[in-house]
């Protein structure tokens, strides 16, 4: 889904993406007029990741890959200026549900993308096909206002074909569709599996998760009073 991170435009070096340094000189068209910047969601995902892979290796490798593949999935507008994958061959698959090409998941964006699927019917609120990019990119930064940190928790298999099992978490701390913020954690687990060329670009991208997990932390949160009440606190 993606360790979402925005923020101002500003010298793009970054430890996790390192290819955001390399667009600084290319005539890259961005969503938000400029490379976008991390440092809230990388100091989450250095307080709260479980594993600090070594320089260099195979997991860290992949981490960093994905981490980027979501920074160009999210902040470019044009898919000819994706560095990550194949454009030509790319497809995505969640849940075994039928491809999404680049263009199709850049156009649905990567929310709507991971959550086009038959939710649970507890779960229909959340309608992937009624919302746009930016709604559902701005959902997702509602409620988690310090980013939504991604790590790799172990590596099964390296090029051609890498397999790999993710851990998603966040802090909930702003509303989500009507419902309070509860403070808590919400996570979730998944597997994901990158069928690779030479220049390791990606030309099949299958992700395999429970959305259940990520909106039960969600729907914790008691629905917000209408704001003709009282002043909603959590509206800073």
């Amino acid at each position: 889904m993606g360790s979402g991170g925005e923020g101002s435009v500003r010298d793009a070096a970054d430890k996790y993406r390192s290819l955001l340094q390399d667009e600084l000189e290319k005539n890259t068209h961005w969503r938000h007029g400029g490379p976008p910047t991390y440092d809230s969601v990388n100091q989450l995902f250095e307080e709260g990741r479980t594993k600090e892979w070594p320089k260099g290796s195979l997991e860290e490798t992949v981490q960093n890959a994905v981490k980027s593949w979501e920074m160009e999935l999210s902040h470019k507008t044009r898919l000819k200026d994706f560095r990550t994958i194949n454009p030509e061959k790319f497809k995505l698959i969640v849940n075994g549900r039928e491809g999404l090409s680049g263009e199709e998941t850049l156009k649905l964006g990567s929310y709507n993308a991971l959550l086009k699927s038959s939710l649970p019917e507890e779960f229909k609120y959340y309608k992937a096909e009624e919302e746009s990019f930016e709604s559902s990119h701005d959902a997702f930064r509602s409620a988690f206002p310090r980013g939504f940190a991604w790590e790799v928790i172990s590596v099964y298999s390296g090029p051609p074909e890498i397999a790999y099992k993710f851990r998603h978490w966040g802090f909930f701390e702003g509303p989500f569709k009507g419902h309070a913020p509860t403070g808590e954690m919400a996570q979730f687990y998944g597997l994901g599996i990158l069928k690779v060329d030479e220049s390791l670009r990606v030309e099949e991208a299958e992700i395999y998760y429970d959305p259940a997990e990520l909106f039960g932390g969600l729907l914790k949160g008691p629905p917000i009073a209408a704001p003709s009440s009282h002043a909603c606190p959590f509206s800073h």
